[in-house]
């Protein structure tokens, strides 16, 4: 059977996708997300439901391109809603250093250098936080897992599309979340 909505079959016990996430979250992160839920809940919800019912009283909706619009983005941002109040009842807010700042743990900031000297600035973030451009990844992600319980100056190997990869350990930072 083929069609453009089939998919190759993958294993669920190796499909990585359906590894379960940790529910960590930086303090940061966490205040991030209850500003976006604050925000959909007070401004886009109600600006959006007042449109579905201006578009609503033009009579016809059927043909009525604002009106379908509108409904699907409000279906859209109460979705998202329901997702970030979900989200925010699971997530643990790590909002203290750890024991042993000499070691990379979740909230580090991490330099790391690969074999031809090149450095590597990252942080280890929850996965509802990962952002590419500030380099941010996941604390699920291979490079963090391999990282993690670390020190300075330890190798870290880990498996990449070209190869493995090892990297030492050259910096380790933390943000105090109380400052």
């Amino acid at each position: 059977m083929k069609g453009r909505n089939m998919t190759r079959w993958r294993d669920p016990a190796k499909d990585p996708r359906q590894e379960p996430k940790s529910n960590l979250i930086t303090a940061e992160g966490a205040e991030r997300l209850r500003g976006i839920l604050d925000h959909l809940t007070r401004v886009e919800r109600p600006r959006l439901s007042t449109k579905v019912g201006e578009a609503a009283a033009q009579g016809d909706r059927s043909e009525n391109a604002d009106y379908t619009y509108n409904k699907k983005e409000l279906h859209r941002v109460l979705g998202r809603i329901r997702y970030l109040t979900k989200r925010l009842d699971e997530v643990q807010v790590i909002d203290r250093l750890p024991a042993d700042t000499d070691r990379v743990y979740f909230g580090a900031f991490v330099t790391l250098e690969d074999d031809n000297g090149d450095e590597l600035h990252i942080r280890i973030v929850g996965h509802d936080e990962t952002n590419t451009d500030k380099h941010w990844i996941s604390v699920d992600a291979p490079l963090a897992k391999a990282l993690l319980g670390k020190g300075l100056d330890d190798e870290a190997t880990v498996a990449a599309p070209g190869g493995e990869m090892t990297y030492i350990i050259t910096d380790i930072r933390y943000r105090d979340p109380n400052a």
